[in-house]
């Protein structure tokens, strides 16, 4: 899939606290988190990476057991392009 993406909000993600418990994959109503599938942290857990589409919901902040998500609702949506080109 390519192409630009409406993102509305922006994740910050502290993945070396992440215990890789996928409860925020399930809980993100866009469907723009998904769990690393090879690379860990450093106390070997797997973690969420965040794609383009992010409406600032909050639901992984608020369903994250270990508070390792910072959410930012962006006052304009921003146009991304999903192959990682364009500005977020």
């Amino acid at each position: 899939m390519s192409g630009p993406t409406l993102t509305r909000g922006h994740v910050v993600i502290d993945v070396e606290a992440c215990k890789g418990c996928d409860l925020c994959i399930d809980a993100c109503p866009p469907g723009v988190l998904t769990m690393t599938t090879h690379a860990v942290n450093r106390r070997g857990y797997r973690y969420p990476v965040l794609a383009p589409g992010c409406t600032g919901c909050k639901a992984c902040s608020q369903i994250c057991p270990d508070f390792v998500f910072q959410v930012y609702k962006l006052a304009e949506p921003v146009e991304v392009s999903v192959d990682g080109e364009g500005a977020p």
